[in-house]
């Protein structure tokens, strides 16, 4: 049997928490980049990409350890809605894994902190309703089959893999039927792992209503699964979240959330108060209830990875 690559046990081996960066949409648009569009921040792949470099190495000087790639709503069909034809998608795809592996090569040239490790880069791969772009990853429930959900995904998660990314990131996953699909898609690249992160309907379940309980159960003995938890929820469900799945799984749990202002979906905006403040005491209170990958979602900034980072490091 084919041995797998586990970048996030490699770390978690020699230190107490993997940190993870944190939004990449809020700094594009702090570098004054227009993110209205369907494509979101992989529109900015085709106009701009020396930004999205810049994120990644200012994520990396911040203290993260992993990087995530601008492929979370860079999807074959996604493209073909702008008139983009897949052999130039699939090329864009992998554009993300190659600006964030030279943002990470130069950052650690430039650097080599030992009381660190190098860090990786993690493809993301948003779920099928972020391409359609109307809030559906924080709801799950779509009208597709799971064999059109297997053809959207497939191409684009090859592409990820074949451009080299160190492991893949599930994230913002609303549904446990789709998870499956994700896992079972990951079988036919046997040496590759990934992290599952699911959407949170509340601190005990995910979007469709399944509990977090049934979520991890059902991916414990899956080898290819390097740890299970949450993204882009607001921080303060996180801790009963992680004391929950922590009860639940021997895996790595892994928390990103966001600000804790609210999307709407119809505007594609964010409302309401920042009430994640900072991460610096939150980390600490997430690692303790056994979080062992912890980082940033939406609306968060290379100044709360930061934060985190003096929370572990000094």
């Amino acid at each position: 049997m084919t041995s797998t690559v586990n970048p996030v046990k490699d770390i978690l081996r020699s230190f107490p928490v993997m940190i993870l960066d944190g939004a990449l949409a809020t700094e594009l648009e702090r570098h004054g980049c227009n993110l209205d569009d369907p494509l979101w921040s992989a529109r900015v792949l085709i106009e701009n990409p020396e930004l999205i470099y810049q994120v990644h190495l200012d994520y990396f000087r911040a203290g993260a350890d992993c990087a995530l790639t601008a492929s979370y709503q860079a999807s074959i069909d996604g493209f073909a809605k702008s008139g983009i034809q897949k052999k130039e998608a699939l090329a864009l795809i992998k554009k993300t894994v190659d600006l964030a592996k030279k943002a990470r090569d130069d950052y650690w040239k430039e650097s080599k902190d030992e009381a660190r490790p190098k860090p990786v880069v993690a493809a993301s791969v948003g779920p099928y309703g972020a391409y359609l772009a109307d809030g559906s990853e924080y709801i799950g429930h779509y009208t597709v089959s799971d064999e059109e959900l297997e053809d959207f995904h497939r191409l684009r998660l090859a592409a990820l893999i074949e451009a080299g990314a160190d492991l893949i990131a599930f994230e913002t996953i609303p549904s446990l039927r789709e998870a499956k699909v994700l896992a079972a898609l990951l079988e036919e690249h046997p040496k590759t792992t990934a992290w599952l992160s699911f959407s949170l309907k509340n601190e005990t379940a995910i979007s469709d209503g399944t509990s977090l309980e049934e979520c991890a159960k059902t991916f414990g003995q899956n080898d290819q699964i390097a740890a299970i938890g949450l993204n882009c929820a607001p921080a303060s469900v996180v801790k009963e979240a992680v004391k929950l799945l922590h009860k639940t799984t021997d895996k790595p749990i892994i928390v990103y959330p966001n600000s804790g202002e609210t999307y709407n979906p119809e505007t594609k905006t964010w409302h309401g108060e920042d009430v994640c403040g900072g991460l610096e005491l939150p980390a600490k209170d997430w690692h303790e209830a056994g979080a062992r990958l912890i980082g940033g979602c939406c609306r968060t900034s290379p100044h709360h990875i930061k934060e985190v980072a003096k929370s572990f490091r000094g």
